[in-house]
């Protein structure tokens, strides 16, 4: 099979490799499309991310595909059925599993991070993190099932009721995504803070109340007219960023620091001003615990317009200019297609 390797930082390669066999427990996937994720660039760039990975590397935590072999001991799955993957492989054994804290299970496997991952033609996957998907969900936008659970338990962990006002700090994809999922769980208003244009631009199309560059305009000035926001979510994972999120929420917001930063990073904050006189819940999100069904559900429904998310299908074999052209970072979404380049929402 033909994959994409990560072999050291920034140094990535077209392999020809076996193709992999299934254990007992485990099915083959035939790769449709595989996200590429801002976890993926930090890997990329050997930044680290969620979880320790080592070289050689086949990343890709964000895919669907259709099933090709099964292990002996699978009994729910069989060849032909179409499927989307949760990377994360909890052990289910350890305390924070037993506990029902599964994303800080101890003995996780990352797909994609720490075992191999979709940027190849075929994965093998332990059938406990395959979900069939119906019908009426093309592959392609199934792939992205990953990141909208991300987003889901994020939204979750925001404390967003119906009429809220939401603030967004960063309109990448998961910005994107979040949006959507905040006007699907009721949110009255929704402002932007984004630097770049055409992600402003998108970020209006969609519907947000208030976008805002940072960079030629005074978010706290432009948001004391536009009135309190209730809950804030950093999209873009910066100390700049998050010290942002802290300042401009109003009195009894939620701050879900949503971003993937670096280990190193640090926050300041003046506990009296920022939290205490202000009473703000300041929480994070990790990974997508236990949520891809209920993603699955709005995805055949189309309650994300994942077309709105999704700039680029490149073949696997045009892959490596994602990572060191700067340029694909600045557009959205970019899913690589070992199968193939499918039509939009086609498969």
């Amino acid at each position: 099979m033909l994959a994409l390797v990560l072999t050291a930082p920034q140094k990535l390669e077209l392999q020809e490799l076996p193709c992999p066999q299934p254990g007992p427990e485990e099915v083959l996937i035939k790769v449709t499309a595989c996200g590429v994720c801002g976890t993926d660039l930090h890997l990329f760039n050997g930044e680290g991310g969620a979880f320790a990975s080592q070289y050689p590397l086949i990343m890709g935590h964000e895919f669907a595909g259709t099933v090709s072999r099964t292990g002996q001991a699978v009994h729910d799955l069989k060849p032909g059925d179409r499927v989307c993957v949760d990377p994360n492989l909890y052990c289910g054994c350890c305390e924070p599993c037993r506990s029902g804290f599964v994303q800080f299970c101890e003995h996780m496997t990352g797909y994609g991070t720490t075992a191999p991952g979709g940027f190849a033609e075929y994965c093998c996957v332990n059938q406990r993190s395959v979900y069939k998907i119906p019908d009426q969900l093309c592959l392609d936008h199934a792939a992205l099932a990953e990141p909208v659970a991300c987003c889901l338990h994020g939204l979750d962990r925001s404390a967003l009721k119906p009429g809220n006002s939401v603030l967004l700090i960063g309109f990448g994809p998961i910005g994107n995504i979040l949006s959507q999922l905040a006007g699907q769980a009721g949110a009255s208003r929704l402002a932007v803070i984004e630097p770049l244009a055409e992600k402003r631009e998108q970020a209006r199309r969609l519907g947000a109340d208030l976008v805002l560059d940072p960079f030629t305009q005074d978010p706290a000035a432009e948001l004391a007219t536009f009135g309190p926001v209730n809950t804030v979510i950093d999209c873009a994972g910066k100390p700049g960023t998050m010290a942002q999120a802290v300042s401009l929420a109003s009195r009894g917001a939620t701050v879900m620091l949503f971003g993937l930063g670096q280990a190193k990073d640090e926050l300041v904050l003046h506990p009296y001003t920022d939290i205490f006189q202000k009473e703000l819940t300041l929480t994070g999100s990790f990974i997508n615990p236990l949520v891809t069904r209920r993603v699955i559900n709005l995805l055949a429904r189309d309650r994300i317009d994942l077309e709105q998310v999704i700039t680029d299908r490149i073949s696997l074999s045009d892959a490596i200019p994602v990572f060191t052209d700067s340029r694909f970072r600045r557009r959205g979404k970019i899913l690589l297609c070992p199968a193939g380049l499918p039509r939009p929402g086609s498969l």
